[in-house]
């Protein structure tokens, strides 16, 4: 058996898109109310929410995907540059969310889920009512803070870069370590992860290698072309904006609350003191926050 959300109803909803005609994901529904999505980060699944989604239930109609590529969602081969760009992420969290009939959300991001939900708020205004993110930047400035030798910490973002081949290879040899790597030290509370939920992570990524790979080859490429055609039109998240993150622009020499206000002027952002995985180690939070954004 799987872990799953308590109190949520698992199901497959099927979507449409322009790039691998119609696929699948995998959805957990839960609550009612005005409808939020949460889009989990790297290296997990939905199931990272699952101490927020239950909180937000009882006043929200809280929606989990996994996100393509990821967890139990179909994983098309990346025949296009754009697969898996975040503009074809993104497009999947709307329509995903008119298929369980909402044409209006809020929505919330951590990591790979927040660059996705950028894109979305992005591309969708319409649609995105509130938008929160969780420790990482916009694309462009992620790679732009990254130089000298503390772009070391971002080792992964460069090997998963590189041309397609040897970087499955050299990950699918040795999937557990090097998911499992990351699990233990972007985390300041090894308890936040409990044995069942790392297993199922893993084992979950170790299926997912050419399409998580994918995702990240796209935010090297495509992702960054859409950043800067936004950012050269002068085009901005126009919904209230919330971002929690570590202090690690500090540790790289940036500001990041600065990043962040060229992209969005009704901004709220807070350093939080927990790890990376702050949806697990710091759930309450979190809870708090995207409450207190959905009140803007």
């Amino acid at each position: 058996m799987h872990p799953t959300i308590p109190g949520f109803t698992y199901q497959r909803v099927a979507i449409a898109d322009d790039i691998s005609r119609d696929i699948s994901l995998n959805v957990a529904v839960g609550g009612s109310g005005s409808p939020v999505m949460l889009l989990h980060g790297f290296p997990q699944t939905h199931l990272m929410w699952r101490h927020v989604a239950v909180e937000l239930a009882a006043h929200h109609t809280v929606i989990c995907p996994d996100l393509r590529g990821y967890g139990a969602s179909d994983k098309p081969a990346a025949t296009a540059a754009d697969t898996y760009s975040k503009r074809t992420m993104a497009a999947d969290t709307v329509a995903l969310a008119r298929a369980l009939g909402h044409d209006r959300f809020a929505l919330a991001g951590h990591d790979r889920g927040a660059l996705v939900a950028i894109r979305a708020a992005l591309d969708h205004p319409e649609a995105i009512t509130h938008l929160a993110s969780l420790d990482v930047l916009p694309t462009l400035d992620t790679w732009d803070v990254m130089h000298g030798t503390t772009a070391a910490v971002g080792f992964h973002l460069y090997l998963m870069a590189q041309p397609p081949g040897l970087p499955e290879q050299m990950i699918s040899a040795s999937a557990d370590a090097f998911f499992g790597h990351f699990l233990d030290i972007w985390t300041r509370d090894p308890q936040a992860i409990p044995a069942g939920i790392r297993a199922e992570y893993l084992a979950a990524s170790r299926a997912a290698v050419p399409s998580i790979v994918a995702d990240y080859r796209a935010s090297a490429g495509i992702d960054v072309t859409h950043d800067q055609a936004d950012r050269d039109a002068g085009n901005q998240l126009r919904m209230p904006v919330s971002v929690l993150q570590q202090d690690w622009g500090a540790a790289l020499g940036f500001d990041a609350a600065a990043r962040w206000r060229a992209w969005a002027p009704d901004l709220r952002h807070t350093t939080v003191s927990c790890g990376h995985f702050m949806a697990e180690e710091a759930p309450g939070e979190i809870v708090e926050a995207v409450r207190d954004l959905l009140t803007r």
